[in-house]
């Protein structure tokens, strides 16, 4: 027994030995799982099919939520750090059963553990297409097999990117398996309906108790549980041969192989940020080859979630570590194509949708094309731009190709009222000059011509002689016609269709609905009018001249008008390379990342939408960024002192900082000046020393060329906005406000104070305005967005009725409140509960507040509901 003993310690030693030094250990899962980054905390391959982890309810996109909410089981298949609607979520097994609380768990690369109230333990580790589980039951064991399970279930039919089951079959053969399947459809790109097969086997005898559960007599049980899209016996084919602990070690040699490919130094911190941004870039798209179910075709990849976040850092930060990687997620969407008519912006479950801006696919294939990327048929490539760009999609613009190409091709722009018509104009024209690049280098010079005449149609929107927040010129929205519109409809209300003035900050539609109809997607006007990456100098001619933009990128940024957390803005911060300034791009960098980022579960700004935001991180963290389609890479100082790059070819990268400070002076390359601090791709990839000198010299703290408090708004705005210190005032009002948006679920602080005769609402962080006769004698809501920071002079009450038309309920029975009748149903001591005549939308107002508070508004056909609570 002792030598047992002794043997077992050196092994377990000479382990711990083995995992020194190696890079994998820093990669935290549980970065970006809270807040808004939405990352999948379970275990994962290298862009694995196979995702199993908790299901805490079924509202979580990536399936795991914090403690104390409970866990309803554990699903095979994830998407990581995606925003709308839920998909996947399928085969769930459940130990004990029913729904649990968890009293601990565990993180780590590779693996996942919890223990439930009950005492049972689950570990879970997976291979590409085999989920592993060790679970250890206090006694008797008992395990649900659910194949109705998945995320975002929803009582209404036919909802907008939510999934809706179809059927499925959980089949004992024998005391060990269990095979099946589940059919679902839908999901966030509101993809047709995909099949999940299933083989499950046990390392112990089981009983069957019903139709979905079995028991078994003993405490310790290993449960492995492939997966496939093509057929069950496929999915008993995927289950591997190894055991739990040699199945995490592979999986952990396997993204060794690829995170040691980047060797930095540093602090713990940074490695933790630096190696978790890697882990999940490379966690989508998924490799499904040989596991599609409609062709044959190899390689086949799945899950891009979307184009749209990713080409902009996450495929070019894949290309730098793993090209051949790359060129087979290039050859999956050429394949695609050839087999469907379109390459995706978008694909999930073996479907195609949504497109959310421009045909993307041809930025990263101009990308791999500018930087040599290998093993790709770049004549048929272009075959397939060309389609994006020349064949209308007609009904089918959602799933893929370019919406509104007739109109782009006839006017040279989208016009207002056209789905994204802002977004759409300004990316049609980025992919149309990867598209010029690429026949360029192909020799197709009539191609050429054509598009990059082509890669100017941004300038068609852009209005020279607007002026708002002190900047002259944006991307505005015309009509048909050919006519600037100042002021567009409010929405798509049934019940009344008022105009509102469009600004650089209008989401023109209200914050209650979708925003996939505005003007603009996921960004306003003052981020895209930055958004021409393609053509910079032309951006700058523009705005007048490089000290003209130079004072504008200062006001963008110290006026909060930088969106980290979206990938529009992506770009912006290193503008500064372009009027000769690195080092601002540098200092901007810095000043983003240290506010924005973080090692903590909740590190993350965004969503990090397949890693988009990681891999934008991580190659900052480096001091190089690439302009996605084009040959190289933008330099400033590194947020980590050293790093070396091992290159496909043989070569390695070395980047170092010299000197003391933070603040970027210059860069060298094998000791030659990089003069406009670029590097290019294919000098890159002849290795060598990258140097960063640095110096303490920067701006006196405090100290700004331009002034950071709002100003007065152009005459082009009639509803004003401030960020300005109000006095301080005890608030007559301190509680939350838990809105019910389109099936989505925000809760934020809400109060008010009054300062002589104005009110000031604070919800989230925006304040609104009203002025004392609106809150006397007012006739309407305001609608307008809690956005951060911003101040609105509100022209209608927020979250309050007037006290007018709560006097005419009490008197009369009703009142006319944003054009409607409200009819009184019933009252207490506290409140009055009324309904709306036009649709039966509930309010419930409160009579012991100063102000009339709708505490509750309920079944609201628009798809916003609200309760106050305090």
């Amino acid at each position: 027994m002792k030598l047992k003993t002794n043997i077992l310690t050196v092994c377990l030693l000479l382990c711990s030995m083995a995992s020194l030094g190696q890079v994998w250990q820093y990669v935290d899962p549980r970065i970006g799982s809270e807040g808004v980054g939405r990352t999948f905390p379970g275990p994962s391959m290298p862009f694995g099919m196979c995702k199993p982890g908790p299901d805490c309810t079924v509202k979580p996109n990536a399936g795991w939520a914090k403690m104390p909410e409970v866990v309803t089981g554990f699903s095979q298949t994830h998407v990581s750090g995606t925003g709308g609607g839920q998909k996947y979520g399928n085969i769930l097994i459940q130990p004990g059963v029913t729904p649990q609380r968890r009293v601990n768990e565990m993180f780590a690369l590779g693996y996942y553990a919890t223990t439930f109230e009950n005492g049972i333990r689950t570990e879970i580790t997976t291979a590409e297409r085999c989920a592993f589980y060790r679970i250890h039951y206090p006694t008797n064991g008992s395990l649900l097999i659910d194949a109705t399970h998945y995320l975002g279930k929803n009582p209404e039919p036919d909802r907008r990117e939510q999934q809706q089951f179809i059927g499925g079959e959980v089949e004992v053969v024998n005391n060990h398996e269990v095979r099946g399947y589940t059919r679902v459809r839908g999901g966030w790109n509101n993809g047709d309906a995909y099949t999940v097969y299933f083989c499950l086997v046990t390392d112990k005898a089981f009983k069957q108790t019903s139709d979905n559960t079995i028991a078994f007599a003993d405490t310790l049980l290993n449960i492995k549980i492939g997966i496939s899209y093509v057929s069950e016996q496929q999915a008993k084919r995927n289950i591997v041969e190894d055991d739990f602990d040699s199945q995490l070690a592979k999986l952990r040699q396997s993204w060794e192989r690829l995170l040691s490919r980047i060797q930095i130094t540093g602090s713990g911190t940074d490695k933790r940020m630096f190696y978790t941004a890697l882990y999940h870039t490379m966690i989508m798209p998924v490799d499904k080859t040989g596991e599609n179910p409609k062709w044959t075709e190899k390689p086949y990849y799945d899950d891009y979630y979307a184009i749209w976040d990713t080409y902009r850092s996450s495929s070019p930060l894949i290309t730098l570590i793993d090209p051949k990687r790359e060129a087979d997620i290039v050859n999956s969407l050429l394949n695609i194509y050839k087999r469907e008519g379109y390459m995706p912006d978008a694909r999930s479950g073996d479907c195609n949708g949504r497109t959310q801006g421009g045909s993307n696919a041809e930025v990263v294939i101009a990308d791999a094309f500018a930087k040599g990327v290998e093993g790709i048929d770049y004549n048929f490539a272009l075959e397939a731009m060309l389609k994006d760009a020349e064949a209308d999609p007609g009904a089918d613009h959602e799933k893929h190709g370019r919406g509104g190409l007739h109109e782009y091709l006839k006017y040279g722009f989208l016009p207002y009222g056209i789905d994204r018509a802002g977004t759409r104009t300004i990316e049609y024209a980025y992919n149309d000059y990867c598209i010029a690049l690429v026949a360029k280098g192909l020799g197709r010079m009539d191609i050429y011509d054509r598009y990059i005449q082509q890669s100017k149609n941004w300038k068609n929107l852009w209005r020279a002689d607007y002026e708002w927040d002190d900047v002259k010129g944006y991307i505005m929205p015309k009509d048909a016609h050919g006519r600037w519109l100042d002021s567009v409809p409010w929405g798509k209300s049934k019940v009344y269709h008022p105009q509102i003035p469009y600004t650089p900050i209008t989401k023109v539609a209200p914050w209650y609905l979708p925003w996939w109809s505005t003007f603009f997607y996921e960004a306003l006007s003052a981020e895209y009018s930055l958004s021409i990456p393609h053509d910079v100098p032309g951006l700058i001619e523009a705005c007048g001249g490089e000290e003209t933009f130079r004072k504008r990128l200062d006001l963008f940024f110290d006026r909060k008008r930088y969106n980290v957390g979206n990938e529009p803005s992506f770009l912006t911060p290193c503008l500064y390379h372009w009027i000769s300034r690195p080092d601002l791009t540098s200092d901007r960098i810095r000043q983003i990342i240290t506010q924005n980022y973080s090692d903590k579960p909740d590190g993350l700004p965004g969503n990090d939408d397949s890693g988009a935001m990681s891999s934008w991180l991580a190659f900052h963290m480096m001091g190089l960024y690439p302009n996605a389609g084009q040959s190289y890479y933008l330099l400033h100082t590194p947020l980590i002192p050293e790093w070396t790059l091992q290159l496909s070819n043989g070569q390695t990268l070395h980047g170092i900082i010299k000197g003391k400070g933070t603040h970027f002076e210059k860069v060298t390359l094998n000791g030659k000046l990089l003069d406009d601090a670029r590097l290019e791709h294919a000098d890159l990839m002849k290795g060598g020393e990258l140097v960063f000198y640095v110096s303490k010299k920067s701006f006196k703290e405090g100290h700004h060329l331009f002034p950071t408090e709002k100003l007065p708004v152009s005459r082009h705005e009639t509803t004003s906005f401030s960020a300005g210190n109000y006095s301080k005032t005890t608030p007559s009002l301190k509680a939350a406000i838990s809105f019910t948006l389109n099936k989505q679920f925000r809760t934020w602080p809400l109060s008010y104070t009054w300062q002589g005769d104005t009110l000031f609402v604070t919800c989230k962080e925006a304040r609104y305005k009203t002025p004392r006769p609106i809150v006397e004698n007012g006739n309407s809501f305001c609608w307008n967005i809690p956005a951060d920071g911003v101040a609105y002079d509100a022209k209608g009450t927020f979250a309050f009725i007037s006290k007018k038309a709560l006097r005419e309920l009490k008197q009369n029975g009703f009142c006319l409140y944003d054009g409607i009748t409200w009819r009184k149903l019933d009252s207490t001591n506290h409140t009055i509960h009324v309904c709306a005549d036009i649709d039966r939308t509930e309010m419930w107002i409160s009579l012991d507040d100063e102000l009339p508070l709708v505490l509750e508004m309920r079944n609201n056909p628009l798809g916003i509901d609200w309760r106050i609570e305090r």
